[in-house]
């Protein structure tokens, strides 16, 4: 009995100790589950916080309209930028040509002479068309130049590219009055060559080939200077010969309205042959035909400045009269080259330069409309002008035998520069029909 009572108290103490042991080790599991548990969770609460703090749909969109403003708002202030940036490069660029004028110039090529073959030469209406020309060959050529002009029709421009120059001087100075100046050669070419300009003030035109002729006779009288006149065809008026020699004394009306110049010149030929067999002053005459090439006033109303200036304009091309008035065009070069060779020789007597080959009025209107590209012009038929010559050609023989000159420029090279000139000229303003051609009848 004792015995069993003992085996059975073992048992139960050994059930007792497994069930303290099952106790333990249900308490440590349950104790493991819950911090499973809330480790769980905080992990669940953090990602809805993350998500929470994820941008939704709406806010992206937000976000890229935002964006997109910002950049915008970024190129406006790009384009502010440039603008401002252009305005400040305009500026700068307006300085800088300030300045470029206020720095010496670079001039054309002048050649050097001694003081034994340098000459003092005056030209009387050296800005004018053929005078600035002459400049520039005579500036070439290593001479000092002085140029007197009133600007009735000269330019300062034609003659600006020597300004400053030391063998250059500019006198701003009417004929009419006298001067005083020391020259070796004097190039009178002074007045008004055109019909609307010479009419435009008779009076000043006849003083001017009278009065500023006497002038200049008188100081190359004063200084023992060799002189030349330029005088003109319009000295052979409405010819009855033809073609024009020296020897033909011409056909004028004294009244007309081109008589103030056609007069006035053939009053200058007298003066100048006057002033030689009284005086002793070495004169040359030089009468000039039709002339052209750059440098031409857009609206002298002159036949080739005329047509020019219609045909680069698609302006309808008027012809005035019957069209079949001739005339012959000598391009400036070839004019210049002859007034220095008349003024080196030794020939004493009038000579005609000038181009020998003759146009109709209504051939040369179609050869500038043939030859301004893309022209649309038509050719139309005006009033006849009053006094208007009807042929003029000169006789070249005696330059072709005491000056060994003849033109050299064909009338198609001629034009060409003419052309392009005049469109130089038009790029620079704009000019109204009425501007350009009022008061301009004539086929001078």
């Amino acid at each position: 009995m004792i015995r069993q009572s003992l085996k059975l108290r073992k048992t139960l103490t050994v059930l007792g100790i497994v069930s303290l042991f099952l106790l333990l080790f249900l308490i440590l599991t349950r104790r493991n589950s819950g911090v499973h548990q809330r480790i769980e969770e905080e992990d669940i609460q953090k990602l809805d916080r993350d998500f929470n703090d994820l941008p939704k749909k709406d806010k992206l969109i937000n976000m890229d309209m935002e964006d997109k403003m910002q950049q915008n708002s970024d190129n406006d202030g790009t384009k502010r930028e440039l603008q401002e940036a252009k305005s400040r490069i305009d500026q700068l660029e307006k300085k800088i040509a300030i300045l470029e004028g206020r720095v010496p110039q670079k001039y054309p090529e002048v050649k050097f002479l001694g003081y034994k073959e340098r000459k003092r030469i005056l030209v009387t209406g050296g800005a004018g068309f053929v005078g600035s020309h002459l400049v520039d060959v005579l500036m070439t050529q290593g001479h000092e130049v002085i140029v007197v002009d009133n600007f009735f029709t000269g330019r300062k421009r034609n003659v600006e590219h020597w300004f400053g120059h030391r063998n250059f001087e500019m006198i701003h100075h009417d004929i009419v009055n006298p001067l005083y100046v020391e020259a070796d050669e004097i190039y009178h070419l002074a007045s008004p060559a055109s019909p609307p300009h010479y009419m435009q003030n008779p009076v000043k035109t006849i003083k001017t080939n009278t009065l500023g002729t006497i002038n200049m006779l008188g100081l190359a009288r004063r200084v023992g200077a060799k002189i030349l006149i330029a005088s003109t065809s319009e000295v052979y008026g409405d010819p009855m010969v033809h073609p024009q020699p020296e020897s033909y004394w011409g056909h004028v009306n004294p009244i007309g309205p081109r008589a103030c110049y056609d007069e006035g010149k053939r009053v200058a030929e007298t003066l100048a042959y006057s002033y030689a067999k009284q005086e002793k002053v070495a004169v040359r005459v030089a009468r000039i035909f039709n002339t052209y090439g750059p440098r031409m006033h857009v609206s002298d109303g002159r036949v080739v400045s005329n047509f020019i200036m219609q045909a680069l304009q698609n302006l309808t091309i008027t012809v005035y009269g019957n069209g079949k008035q001739t005339r012959s065009f000598c391009y400036v070069s070839d004019l210049v080259d002859g007034l220095l060779a008349l003024m080196a020789a030794n020939y004493t007597l009038p000579v005609n330069l000038g181009n020998p080959v003759e146009n109709t009025i209504q051939e040369f209107a179609m050869i500038i409309k043939n030859q301004v590209p893309g022209c649309r012009s038509m050719v139309a038929k005006g009033a006849p002008v009053e006094d208007d010559p009807q042929r003029r050609r000169p006789d070249i023989t005696v330059a072709k035998e005491h000056l060994h000159w003849e033109p050299k420029v064909s009338l198609q090279e001629g034009l060409q520069r003419t052309i392009d000139y005049f469109k130089e000229e038009l790029s620079r303003t704009t000019f109204q029909n009425n501007q350009t051609y009022m008061n301009m009848k004539s086929q001078h």
